[in-house]
């Protein structure tokens, strides 16, 4: 019965945790996903570099998962990154896995200052 959920979940993963890819990008957009943005790219950090001292740097439990998924799928050679994976996969290409990971964590972190920003400000104002 798993072998035959295995690529259910694997296509629920692809699509789940590109969700959360995009929403931690861009949540901070619409005022009224902010709260949960700012809580998403928290936990985000939390997984990366609190979960990563004991799992190593950058651990996301989505990426585990899925990655446990893909192999017992048969899929060897995964990347470390989810991000790489998928940006290997709709490109059709193999970025240097270094560039990636600099990429997503500028760019992560400057969601987070967005977010932050625009969840104090609202704050202030007495809006949340």
């Amino acid at each position: 019965m798993l072998n035959t959920l295995l690529p259910f979940l694997d296509s629920f993963f692809f699509i789940f945790h590109t969700l959360i890819l995009f929403f931690n990008l861009f949540g901070w957009i619409w005022r009224s996903t902010r709260k949960a943005n700012l809580a998403l790219l928290s936990l985000t950090a939390f997984s990366w570099f609190g979960l990563g001292i004991w799992y190593s740097w950058g651990y996301c439990p989505c990426t585990d998962w899925h990655w446990q998924v893909k192999r017992s799928l048969g899929q060897q050679e995964l990347p470390y990154s989810y991000i790489k994976y998928l940006l290997d996969t709709l490109l059709g290409t193999d970025l240097d896995a270094g560039l990636v990971d600099a990429t997503t964590v500028a760019l992560f972190l400057l969601a987070l200052f967005i977010s932050a920003y625009l969840n104090y400000k609202e704050w202030k104002q007495g809006r949340l």
